[in-house]
């Protein structure tokens, strides 16, 4: 049908509008996060860009179901201002006939969310866990920044280089802090560099001297040096042990139902009902207002959907503190949701009017 074709291909150019400004947004505050993260230690700065494109990749289903929201909305809404609707039902057809170029239109949508939901999303926070615990088992070489102190990855060591090569392989004014096996030690030296003997790596110092003192004792122990080596930590290559739900596969949340797993899991299912849902609910909501104008609409589309996903995030934690289940959790939220959406189309498409009833016709019935 040619109306079809015509309101699909106005869909997608606005989905697509939609979701390269709503992209843009995000990816623009997920690099801010990521930039505040890793000057704090979280991350290594060195791998900002790839957490921000593994974060983006995450957050995809929301955007891709906000962008649909959004376009169905603002077309419909155009079409009710440039009086298209009118002629659309003065050929008989109502508003709910609406809903097979909708679905006809957003069915690859949905695809594309429930595979990025269900199978990219808990690949993607994989990845961004696996380079977090990569650099905190970081060796201490690795942790040593100029003028800055490191704490080691056991946190019993503290380092200090006032400045090194190029190659990070020497550096002066070296100063370490330690307290291990019951003594608290303080070396500092004007230089040092870094040696592999056999299969250990150390940090050879030059000139300087170590303060030695045991833990309950007050005597200190002073002594100089012109060479002192320390064994400095290495890379720990362990695999990690700690294991998000959101980064475990589906199957996984489905083989282990847990509370932490299946909060996760009503999360993954919730992003594909909401979207589904949003079709409905964007078809009952679309109109104008003279009165008001177009940006009302998308004021109230915005707040819809805000609320819907605060429910999302709010059922995940009463399902992992145990407060509600998930079978009720979802058939509630999506299927109440479902059920407003459809009441609320069929009351437009029917033209249902609450009406009271008008004192004349009250007293008429008395007087009868």
């Amino acid at each position: 049908m040619l109306f079809h074709s015509s309101i699909r291909k106005e869909l997608a150019r606005s989905f697509g509008a939609t979701l390269v400004v709503l992209a843009t947004v995000v990816m623009t505050m997920t690099l801010i996060r990521t930039v505040g993260e890793a000057s704090r230690g979280t991350f290594n700065p060195t791998d900002v860009m790839i957490i921000m494109g593994y974060t983006v990749l995450s957050d995809m289903p929301t955007i891709l179901s906000m962008s649909l929201f959004i376009a169905i909305l603002s077309v419909l809404t155009r079409m009710y201002k440039d009086s298209e609707m009118v002629i659309w039902f003065g050929s008989g057809r109502g508003l709910s006939a609406l809903l097979a170029p909708l679905f006809r239109f957003s069915w690859p949508i949905l695809v594309v969310i429930a595979v990025l939901a269900f199978f990219v999303l808990p690949w993607a926070f994989g990845r961004i866990e696996d380079l977090r615990d990569r650099y905190e088992k970081r060796g201490d070489i690795a942790r040593i920044e100029p003028g800055q102190f490191q704490e080691s990855a056991n946190g019993d060591r503290v380092f200090f280089i006032e400045k090194n090569s190029e190659n990070k392989q020497t550096g002066n004014n070296v100063f370490i802090a330690t307290n291990e096996q019951g003594k608290q030690t303080v070396t500092s030296a004007r230089s040092g560099h870094i040696e592999i003997i056999g299969n250990d790596k150390f940090l050879v110092l030059q000139n300087g001297q170590r303060l030695e003192r045991k833990s309950g004792k007050p005597e200190l122990t002073v002594s100089q040096f012109e060479q002192y080596a320390a064994r400095v930590g290495s890379d720990d290559v362990s695999a990690r042990s700690y294991l998000p739900s959101s980064s475990l596969a589906t199957q996984e949340l489905l083989l282990t139902p847990n509370r932490k797993n299946q909060a996760e899991l009503s999360w993954r299912l919730g992003l594909v009902l909401a979207a589904f849902n949003f079709i409905v609910i964007g078809l009952a909501a679309a109109g104008t207002n003279p009165r008001v104008g177009r940006s009302a609409n998308l004021g109230f589309a915005f707040l819809i959907f805000v609320v819907y996903f605060n429910f999302l995030v709010l059922g995940k934690s009463w399902i992992e503190s145990g407060q509600v289940q998930l079978a009720p959790f979802l058939l509630v939220l999506h299927g109440g949701a479902l059920a407003l959406g459809a009441l609320w189309l069929t009351k437009r498409n029917n033209n249902w009017t609450w009406r009271r009833p008008s004192r004349r016709s009250v007293s008429g019935s008395r007087a009868t």
